[in-house]
């Protein structure tokens, strides 16, 4: 089969050497995003001799002038940043592909990874569909799922989803290559759905009227290589990468924010329903018991 490629980020590193390495495709030329172009997807084109493209509207009459070169049975994307319309969506004989990190059609959208998180899941899920005209809303072909434990955090479950999303979208493949996929329509799975929006600056300020758990998962859910979550003492910013949930700690009325505890490196906050000791921090504030976050 003749692929068009169109992808960005390791995601799409791994897949591609899948890819590249497998008899059963041929890489017709490979798409990057326009506004930062993936450097190693440019490098390798270059070192396979394959086309690097490039195009700051995929669905424009000029762009499409440029697909008529290229003869593909089917495009694939994996970390692209623009929505293919019909138009491209229809022009090869098995469509396009999109591998998306999370459990269709739950989480649609972005920032998986980390509504994950925020939202306590226990798993999370790499599902390989077809694009259609809506926004991650086209049919299933291939999901897994994996578990989510206390021990992940943002950069763990990242770290993890560049191997997973390159195995199954690789899968997904094959099975179309060989037609053995199936087409399974996202209802079939959850009647609604839903959709998570992009993060934005000013999102990761940090609510200490939240419970333990909630800024537990908030925490890790953002941190590096994330925006890691802010607050302030006074006027000083704080940046917390990491808190810990206290076994056994008591539930009790307080002030959320007010700092419980001082030891060396480390100090306890108060939240709703009890506190958390924050481990992982930066700022040039010293905090002193008493203090209040805000």
């Amino acid at each position: 089969m003749k692929i068009g490629y169109f992808a960005d980020g390791p995601w799409s590193h791994h897949a591609l050497e899948k890819i590249l390495d497998s008899s059963h495709f041929e890489i017709s030329f490979i798409c990057a995003r326009f506004d930062n172009p993936d450097p190693h997807l440019k490098l390798r084109a270059l070192e396979e001799d394959i086309p690097f493209l490039v195009n700051e509207n995929i669905n424009s009459d000029s762009f499409y002038e440029v697909l008529n070169r290229f003869d593909c049975d089917m495009y694939v994307s994996m970390s692209f940043n623009q929505i293919f319309r019909s138009r491209i969506a229809n022009k090869t004989s098995n469509g396009i592909i999109n591998c998306h990190a999370g459990k269709l059609p739950l989480y649609r959208g972005r920032n998986i990874l980390n509504w994950a998180l925020i939202n306590d899941e226990k798993e999370f899920g790499v599902t390989v569909h077809y694009v259609d005209d809506g926004i991650d809303t086209g049919d299933i072909i291939l999901q897994k799922t994996y578990p989510i434990t206390d021990e992940d955090d943002y950069s763990t479950l990242l770290k993890r989803s560049h191997g997973y999303c390159a195995d199954v979208l690789y899968e997904a493949m094959i099975n179309i290559a060989e037609n053995k996929s199936v087409r399974i329509a996202q209802t079939t799975f959850d009647t609604l759905g839903f959709y998570c929006s992009q993060r934005k600056v000013g999102d990761e300020l940090l609510d200490w009227n939240q419970s333990s758990r909630e800024i537990f998962n908030f925490v890790r859910a953002i941190c590096s290589p994330g925006p890691c979550a802010r607050t302030f003492l006074n006027d000083t910013e704080v940046k917390i990468n990491r808190v810990e949930l206290v076994s056994g700690a008591p539930v009790y009325k307080g002030i959320p924010g007010a700092v419980v505890g001082v030891n060396n490196n480390s100090f306890t906050v108060k939240t709703s329903d009890s506190y958390v000791k924050v481990v992982e921090y930066a700022s040039v504030a010293k905090v002193k018991m008493g203090d209040r976050f805000k």
